[in-house]
Order: C-alpha cells, then structure tokens, then sequence
C-alpha cells in the first residue's frame, strides 16, 4: 500500500474520523483507524455505535487496507512538516511514514480486524443544507437527556413531512422545537431519533455553508452524509414523548422580552448560585418589567429588565441555567414568553414570523418568600 497526500488535508481527515474512536476496546483495531487505498484514500473511525469515514484527496500508486492507532498516527501526522506526506505499507503491517526531513517508522493492524460499517438501506432519505442543519442541531441538542433510563430521551427526534423538518429534545426539565422547510424529501414522511452525542458530531462537521448534507433513514441506521464525510449510527428505538399533547398554549399571560437583555439580567443574577449554593431565580412579573433575584449563603442579588406586557404580579422561580440556555439559543432579538401559573411551564417562541422555534421551562417550586 503506498500513497501520498498533503499534510493538512491528511491531518484534517484523522481529526475527523478519530471522533469515532472507541477510547477503550477489547478489539484492538477499534482503537485504530482504518485506512483503505484504491482509486483514493478513505479513512474510517468506528466504535460499534458511531462510525465516521471520510474520502481523501490523494495519489494512491499501490492500493491496499491497514488500521493504525489513532491517537499515534494522529501525534505523528500533526508534527509533522507542512509538505507532501509519502505513506508505505508492507505486507508486515509495518508502515513507514515521511514528510520532510522527518521519518517514522510504525507498526500497524490487519484491516481484517476490522469491522464493518453498517449498510444503510436507502429507505428514505431528506436533504438540508449544511449551516441550517448545523444551527438547528445546536438550537436543540442542549435540551437533550442525559439520563440513561430514558435511553429514548438521550437522542433527537427528527420529524419530516412536506412541511419541513421539525426537530424535538426533551430531558424532563425542558423541551426545544426547531422547525424548517425542506428543499427535497424521497421517500415520504418519516421520522426517527438519532442519538445526541452522534448529532454533536453531525454538528462538528457541517460547515457554515449552503451546500447540502443529506439525511437517510435505514432499518436500524442513520447515515448523515456532509461533502466528502459520511457518519453512520445507531437508531434509538421506543417511544419519545408526545410533544404537541405535552407543550400548554393556551396561557393568559403574554410578555416580549429583548432576548440579550434578559440573558444579561439572569446572569447578573445567578452570580450567587453555584453548584454548591443552589437556589433558583425568582421572577416577579409586573407591569412592563421582570424582578429577578437569587438568594443564597453567598448572598442576594437582584435585577431588573424592562419587558412589554403585563405579567400581573406573577412569581415564579426556575433553574437559571435552564432558562438562561432556552434564551441563549433562541434564534431571535426578541421572544415571546407565555406564562400561567407558578408552577405552569413558560413557553418561549418567536415575537413575529413563522414559528420555527419553541422553548418549554419547566418552573422550580419557591418556597414562600422570606
């Protein structure tokens, strides 16, 4: 096997693939990537949950397969000089690497020791483009499960229809909804769960640019295919919560906010809550305005922002980090909170245009005020 490639364009790949390496395995080879020379150079990462595999530009003389250690060939390819690498392989599975001045010599894997990536049966399959796919996984993967009792919850819903794609998270405190229209749909609507630590890394690599990703739905795979990388996992299966049954919206209480200003007041705010001293933010709504304050052992604080509406002297108190991420990601300037009771959930949504986003807080109990 015999190659050679630019250092950079290498480099990029390894850092890429080597998201899908398993840390730990008892199969060696899932430490390691495999590379995979014919017409070009494909470079794949693996670890039975998650595979990333990604094409290369390179001049392939002599075609062939071995799985190197990640982390070393990748320590390796980074030290190296900006220049040409030249990659070699011989039927000992020892590989001999330079670029420069600078050689390596290293010991590699069989690629026989390496599983396959799953097939993904073309069933049905959306296209998006890669910027919005990348904003709406990020405005929603926050909200996300990480308790592994609900092993549904841990993941996304992805819903498409010929309306567009509409993505839900969900971890029991809060709920995220983003929303978009689709340029190309095969197959129908369908919907699935993909798990969230494999969309953190959709997310990585999507650029922030209009050239489209393409989504497909297999039996019990997803394949998410960016430019020259394809990412493959696992499906969750179960049953993920009724969203549009679970969000109220028929709430009394009406107020806009400037959505930085508000972030600015509950930061101000939460600088006396830690993980130590925890309490949650108290929200008086009056006339025009927001109250917040947080009391702890470290001390009090307290603030106010400037609304419009009239929240008729409702208190309510919620987890500031809670509120304060619902706000972080809410692609807008200003949102609408609608709100009940004190102890109702506080729906976040856009003050004008399409609904494209939604945010659900669930309030902390106060206790009375002191």
């Amino acid at each position: 096997m015999k190659f050679s490639c630019e250092k950079a364009l290498l480099q990029s790949a390894i850092a890429v693939t080597s998201r899908a390496v398993a840390a730990k395995s008892s199969i060696p080879a899932l430490e390691g990537l495999l590379l995979r020379a014919d017409g070009q150079l494909t470079i794949s990462g693996y670890n039975l949950q998650t595979g990333i595999r990604t094409k290369v530009s390179a001049d392939v003389t002599e075609a062939g397969e071995i799985v190197l250690n990640a982390r070393l060939f990748g320590d390796i390819i980074r030290r190296m000089p900006d220049d040409v690498v030249t990659f070699s392989a011989d039927d000992k599975q020892v590989v001999h690497l330079s670029c420069g001045d600078a050689d390596f010599d290293i010991l590699g894997l069989s690629a026989a020791d390496y599983p396959e990536l799953p097939l993904v049966e073309d069933e049905f399959s959306v296209s998006i483009q890669q910027k919005l796919l990348r904003a709406m996984i990020e405005e929603t993967a926050f909200a996300v499960s990480t308790n592994e009792s609900r092993p549904i919850h841990t993941g996304a819903l992805f819903e498409i229809t010929d309306q567009g794609l509409t993505m839900v998270a969900v971890d029991g405190f809060r709920l995220a909804i983003r929303r978009e229209p689709l340029e190309k749909i095969d197959g129908g609507s369908f919907s699935f769960v993909a798990p969230g630590n494999a969309l953190n890394e959709v997310k990585n690599i999507c650029s922030d640019v209009e050239d489209l990703a393409t989504v497909t739905l297999g039996k019990s795979h997803i394949l998410f295919e960016v430019g020259d990388t394809e990412l493959i996992c696992r499906r969750l299966e179960g049953e993920f919560l009724d969203y549009k049954n679970a969000i109220p919206r028929k709430n009394p209480i009406t107020v806009v906010a400037d959505t930085k200003a508000l972030i600015e007041s509950i930061d101000r705010v939460s600088v006396v809550i830690s993980e130590k001293q925890k309490s949650p933010v108290r929200c008086l709504f009056e006339h025009d305005k927001v109250l917040l304050s947080a009391k702890t052992g470290s001390g009090e604080a307290k603030d106010i922002c400037r609304l419009s509406g009239d929240g008729g002297g409702l208190e309510i108190g919620f987890n500031n980090r809670y509120l304060m991420e619902a706000l972080r990601y809410a692609p807008a300037d200003t949102v609408k909170i609608e709100l009940n009771t004190g102890v109702s959930p506080a729906i976040i949504v856009p003050t004008e245009g399409e609904e494209n986003f939604l945010y659900m807080v669930l309030p902390v109990r106060l206790k009375s005020a002191e």
